[in-house]
């Protein structure tokens, strides 16, 4: 064929195929050493930009991990479960508010799916949908019950970490009085 090697293209294509490929795998392994569990890493705040709440609240029967202290199987208590569904959040005032109402204040129980680490913490990182604004917020001793006040109204993307694990959720402050 008028002398030009076929052959030699093909091989070039191949070899640069074959590093592409090695390259991709050492990419998508994240270069975990041999051995080791990667551990969950606390969710860092992101700037939201407007995607609104997507996170609903429930009235139906709690997931059977959740029930522990409810009666039956918690027909009809409010909640929130995270994205990943490894916690979920039983809101017992009804409506959130900012500020809150003074009949009723901004009660959330945390339930978590996974083990938890005693003395632990849960971590709150919230921002405020399509701003910047965060605040930062721990419920000391872990998931469980505590009062999750926010600064305005509005959604509220969380990010939540504790006892290595990380999940998010998203909350809706109606305006208080």
């Amino acid at each position: 064929m008028n002398g030009v090697d076929v052959e030699r293209p093909r091989k070039n294509i191949r070899r640069w195929a074959g590093r592409l490929v090695l390259i991709v795998a050492v990419l998508v392994s994240g270069c975990t050493a041999a051995g080791t569990t990667p551990k969950a890493r606390p969710p860092s705040p992101v700037v939201s930009r407007a995607t609104g709440c997507t996170s609903q609240i429930q009235t139906g029967p709690l997931p059977t991990w959740a029930r522990t202290g409810f009666s039956g199987d918690g027909n009809g208590v409010r909640h929130v479960l995270a994205r990943g569904g490894d916690i979920l959040g039983v809101l017992f005032g009804g409506t959130l508010s900012s500020p809150p109402t003074p009949e009723r204040s901004n009660k959330i129980l945390w339930v978590s799916r996974v083990p938890v680490t005693p003395g632990g913490s849960l971590e709150i990182t919230a921002t405020l949908d399509g701003t910047a604004e965060t605040v930062r917020r721990t419920v000391v001793g872990g998931p469980g019950p505590s009062g999750i006040d926010m600064p305005k109204p509005g959604c509220w993307h969380f990010a939540l970490a504790w006892s290595d694990h990380t999940d998010a959720m998203d909350l809706t402050y109606e305006p208080g009085r």
